[in-house]
């Protein structure tokens, strides 16, 4: 994780030209893990994904190990001027191995419930890794948390802050918390992935924070540590993230004069992706953005990332069971993939480009890339110009790293899919595929 840097009141008296100069020269963009070799097909890191798929089967989710390092050290760098923690956010990818390989590189852990909690020890992470986020705590959850010790629990209200406290002063501790403040800033993208407006469901009212603080530092079960702000998912326009440090720094400014003192500024995630090549912001972008604002609080800062470390790292491997060209308009491609391997189109109507794995020669033309479910939301791509393919014919899915494998549902007893690591030259099974055993094993 970042650490303090002693120069850090000269790195923020320099100009904004100085400023992006000097995150831009720590890294350089990754390149994509998942590239076309001649005869070989598509590949990952070089293996060919034809390869993996005549042992594994299909539907498979094949993530880039090399990705995931590339990604979560480039953030991490691009925020190395200042004493910062990154804690990935479990929601966007929970598979132990995924996680294993975060916390090799230093990573924190945000969990939305207590089970992603229990998935992230099992990983590895220590308590003192995790913050515990969710605007539905319940009162087990928070028992647990507060036993353990936290890094910090992200309280939503003041009614979970006084369940908190008591859980607390029960045990003869103070439980370290921050609140989940809402500034009521509109962040674009869909609506069910806005979290930052009034009409949402989460936090508190920022202009309620200094109140709250004031009572939080009186409660004798309470240690507050720092203050907390998500505003959304899939972000691409970088000022509302600008916007929502603003905001908290100046609540940071407002409780340093009430002489209370924090550990950190938590930014929380949702920093965008460009699923359909469209430009999106780089790690180097968002701290340009932000650390002008948080770097002069004096606080660590932290953040959240998920769908910006994993997405790009993972295809969604499928293969083409059945061609309908008999309907009016465009003819139908049915994968043995759909929204029970990758909700997010049928959900969201998210984009994700999809190409053969091996490309037939031939006119391409425009298809219908639908899965097998019983549903007509079972769309995984519309309207998309691919070249000629045939029943047999394997296709992946991309950027599928994030909010695929854990939305997976086993809807119409559809087990859940295999999924694999790349590595070094090599790949193994990290999550096998689901038997109609494993899913019944549990009903008496």
């Amino acid at each position: 994780m970042g650490g303090k840097r002693d120069d850090s009141k000269a790195f923020f008296a320099m100009s904004n030209a100085e400023l992006s100069g000097k995150i831009a020269s720590v890294t350089t963009a990754a390149a994509s893990a998942f590239t076309f070799e001649d005869s070989l097909g598509l590949c990952c890191d070089s293996l060919p994904l034809a390869d993996v798929a005549a042992r594994a089967g299909t539907p498979t989710y094949i993530y880039s190990a090399a990705s995931i390092r590339s990604a979560w050290t480039r953030l991490d760098a691009a925020f190395a001027a200042v004493p910062h923690a990154l804690h990935y956010a479990l929601k966007a990818n929970s598979t132990l191995d995924v996680l294993r390989l975060l916390r090799g590189l230093g990573s924190g852990a945000d969990a939305n419930s207590g089970g992603e909690i229990e998935v992230a020890l099992r990983a590895g992470f220590i308590p003192e890794d995790l913050v515990f986020t969710g605007v539905g705590k319940t009162p087990e959850e928070l028992q647990r948390a507060v036993s353990l010790g936290l890094k910090a629990i992200n309280a939503e209200s003041p009614g979970e802050l006084d369940r908190i406290d008591a859980f607390a002063r029960a045990r003869g501790i103070r439980a370290r918390v921050a609140v989940r403040l809402n500034p009521d800033i509109e962040a674009g993208g869909h609506p069910y992935i806005s979290t930052g407006r009034r009409i949402n469901k989460f936090g508190v009212p920022i202009e309620l924070g200094r109140e709250l603080y004031r009572k939080i530092s009186k409660m004798p079960g309470l240690q507050p540590v720092g203050v907390h702000v998500h505003i959304g998912s899939q972000i691409t326009d970088l000022e509302p993230l600008r916007q929502a440090a603003v905001a908290l720094a100046g609540l940071v400014a407002e409780l340093a004069e009430d002489g209370i003192a924090l550990e950190h500024l938590d930014l929380g995630g949702g920093l965008g992706i460009s699923y359909d090549g469209s430009a999106a912001p780089t790690f180097e972008d968002y701290a340009a953005a932000v650390l002008p604002v948080v770097g002069p609080t004096g606080l660590a800062t932290l953040l959240e990332p998920g769908r910006a470390i994993v997405a790009p790292s993972a295809v969604l491997l499928a293969r083409v069971i059945d061609i309908k060209s008999y309907f009016d308009g465009k003819p139908f491609v049915v994968l043995d993939a759909g929204m029970t391997e990758l909700l997010r189109p049928a959900l969201y109507g998210a984009y994700h480009r999809i190409e053969p794995v091996r490309p037939r020669p031939g006119t391409a033309r425009t298809w219908e890339i639908v899965g097998p479910l019983c549903e007509s939301s079972d769309i995984v791509g519309k309207d998309r110009v691919l070249p000629p393919l045939e029943v047999g014919d394997l296709v992946a899915v991309f950027d599928a790293g994030a909010y695929g494998s854990t939305m997976s549902s086993t809807y119409n007893r559809r087990p859940l899919p295999c999924e694999v690591m790349v590595d070094d030259g090599g790949w193994e099974v990290i999550r096998r595929r689901q038997t109609i055993d494993d899913m019944t094993a549990m009903e008496i």
